[in-house]
């Protein structure tokens, strides 16, 4: 029978496992498919989320008003509006940190992170994208993990699409049957529609973008509003 061992060895002070694969495999396992260097992106639909988002639309509405404001990846120029990012510093948005801290406990134990290490939002904002407006593709600097909550998605209001970060991305690519499904592993970006109680968590480093709003809705119901948020791990 055909064994297997791994050992781990030092590269750059990272840990590299090499896989030694010493006898020949078994006929049945002689073409094996080995995935690595996975890029994970978690989805998490908040269970009875009406409540949260009537509670989250009547916030993100109150600081507009306030008239506080900042230009990141919105297109402010076209009507969209972002929030000062330090809103979970705020009592009043404890429900929903409470639904974020509980899909971080998840990751971070189905990760294996650091138990003497917690993962928590550092910074946290909300933005209202009325129709015409989406968001440039950008990422979150200076974090290990970024999220987006949706409050509110009529039909059309713009899909987020994440972007193969590998370098293969901009190298040769290969001809693919027309017409036909790829294989998940050979796609080069990846879109989610926006549903409302519905979170996303994916690596601070990934290149995303949101397609604009198209929504034929009208007044306050055509707008797409979301929260989003960073988190670094923070030592207990």
């Amino acid at each position: 029978m055909a064994t297997k061992t791994a050992s781990v060895a030092p590269v750059s002070g990272k840990l590299m496992r090499v896989v030694d694969d010493k006898n020949p495999m078994p006929a049945a396992e002689r073409f094996v498919q080995k995935p690595y260097f996975p890029t994970l992106i978690f989805q998490n639909d908040v269970d009875k989320s009406e409540q949260l988002n009537k509670l989250l639309l009547n916030l993100t509405y109150a600081e507009r008003e306030s008239g506080i404001a900042v230009n990141k990846s919105n297109t402010a120029e076209l009507g969209s509006w972002h929030s000062a990012t330090n809103l979970h510093k705020r009592p009043e948005y404890a429900p929903f940190l409470a639904e974020v801290d509980a899909a971080l406990a998840r990751i971070s134990k189905d990760l294996g992170f650091a138990s003497d290490h917690v993962l928590k939002v550092t910074s946290m904002w909300s933005i209202i994208n009325p129709p015409g407006n989406g968001n440039r593709a950008h990422c979150h600097p200076n974090s290990l993990l970024s999220g987006v909550y949706y409050i509110q998605a009529p039909e059309n209001a713009g899909k987020i699409e994440f972007i193969d970060p590998r370098t293969a991305f901009v190298m040769n690519q290969p001809k693919y049957e027309h017409k036909k499904k790829r294989p998940r592993e050979c796609w080069t970006k990846v879109n989610f529609n926006p549903i409302p109680g519905r979170m996303i968590i994916f690596p601070a480093w990934l290149y995303h973008s949101v397609a604009a709003n198209v929504s034929k809705e009208t007044g306050r119901a055509a707008n797409r509003i979301i929260i989003s948020f960073n988190v670094n791990q923070v030592k207990m």
